[in-house]
């Protein structure tokens, strides 16, 4: 019974996960920050190459300028801190996978701690510029940011909800064969 219960409180942290892109002013504290970067530490990743490195961002003009740079991760602007994840460069199609682990673990554990997150993108001209100003080797990847903070409860519960809700697993799952939605009985 024990297990099903812990079972559950994680299965609950996994379907709460939601990007939060609005957040309170206060610091995240190191004792928190740190175990975040343990979580990262200890991702998967193909052959156990851990093809990344962690640039952590508290300095407020810094992450201003992160969120100016060309891409999708205005929100690092308002967060506590972000993390800028910088891959090797060597296996681009390979790290893609591993660059997505590590920032699903990096957003659960800090979910877990109460501190919100949110998966922000560089693209074109941004990845140099980021580059620049965090003084990113050259032949290093960068294309993903995490915000983090604590959310902004106020902000988030005036933000409309969007529309559509999420698709059945009816929709989604298929059986054995792609289409086959039922699962056949043994």
């Amino acid at each position: 019974m024990a297990e099903e219960c812990r079972a559950r409180e994680c299965i609950a942290l996994l379907r709460g996960l939601r990007a939060v892109r609005q957040f309170r002013p206060e610091p995240v504290p190191d004792a928190v920050v740190r175990d975040i970067l343990m979580v990262a530490r200890w991702s998967g990743s193909a052959n156990n190459r851990q093809p990344w490195e962690i640039v952590v961002v508290r300095d407020r003009q810094t992450l201003q300028a992160l969120a100016s740079a060309e891409g999708y991760a205005g929100h690092l602007a308002g967060a506590a801190l972000g993390m800028v994840l910088v891959m090797n460069g060597e296996r681009p199609e390979m790290e893609t996978f591993d660059e997505g682990r590590l920032s699903e673990r990096i957003m659960l554990a800090a979910a877990a701690y109460g501190v919100g997150s949110c998966i922000g993108w560089f693209s074109g001209a941004g990845r140099e510029q980021v580059k620049g100003i965090l003084g990113i080797p050259g032949e290093r990847l960068v294309r993903t940011a995490i915000s983090l903070g604590y959310p902004d409860e106020e902000a988030q519960r005036a933000r409309p909800r969007p529309a559509q809700a999420r698709k059945p697993l009816a929709q989604i799952v298929s059986y054995e064969r792609y289409g086959q939605r039922t699962a056949s009985s043994p």
